[in-house]
């Protein structure tokens, strides 16, 4: 049930990059997908939209809201904020996530902060790159990262992200705030999904774990 008529976000998730880290075999393996965008309008109606499944596709949720970010990338730093949040009440703690968003440092920057968690000393692989103006937002994004069982960011295209036209146009799609709130828990992972060998997605098949 895919938002928009786009493709369930799992599999949008499974056929996409995710910087600094190479995609598992587990990977299809997530509890939750969120999708997250955010929009910057020098007239200051910009927005912010969401969108999370659980892993069959069953949406949980879909957020529309005008908001007047100074730019684009805190606009999409508040996005993924909002999204962490809203899925944080939704989620039991162990959920496996995996985030979808269409801004390159900050798929990276999620990525980062998920390994530097591995670190003795919290210490990030790279710098994180955050634009001043998204300190507080990022604060709170890492706070939210470390509350999952697991994460991990894919970089989609803004045509395939199907929170961009809940970013872009949240008068249009303000009834989606509307729909009934849903707490939805993802069935366990079948036999067929656990038993035998384990394969990367096609899209990261030919990759290494450096990569």
């Amino acid at each position: 049930m895919a938002a928009h008529g786009r493709p369930a976000l799992r599999d949008l998730f499974d056929e996409s990059p995710t910087p600094h880290i190479a995609h598992p075999p587990t990977t299809h393996h997530r509890d939750f997908y969120v999708a997250t965008d955010g929009s910057y309008r020098e007239s200051g109606a910009g927005g912010l939209g969401v969108v999370i499944e659980a892993r069959d596709g069953t949406r949980v949720t879909r957020l529309s809201t005008g908001d007047s970010p100074p730019d684009n990338n805190v606009a999409e730093y508040r996005a993924l904020h909002l999204g962490l949040d809203v899925l944080a009440a939704r989620a039991p703690a162990d959920a496996r996530v995996g985030i979808l968003v269409d801004h390159d440092d900050l798929a990276a920057n999620v990525n980062n902060a998920v390994l530097a968690t591995r670190h003795p000393d919290w210490q990030p692989t790279k710098p994180f790159v955050v634009p001043r103006a998204s300190e507080n937002h990022w604060r709170g994004i890492r706070a939210r990262l470390c509350g999952f069982g697991e994460v991990r960011a894919a970089r989609i295209h803004s045509d395939d992200n199907p929170a961009h036209p809940l970013a872009n146009a949240p008068d249009r799609y303000a009834h989606v705030n509307d729909e009934p709130e849903r707490c939805v828990l993802p069935e366990p992972l079948g036999p067929a999904e656990t038993a035998g060998p384990q394969y990367p997605p096609p899209s990261r098949a030919d990759r290494h774990a450096s990569d």
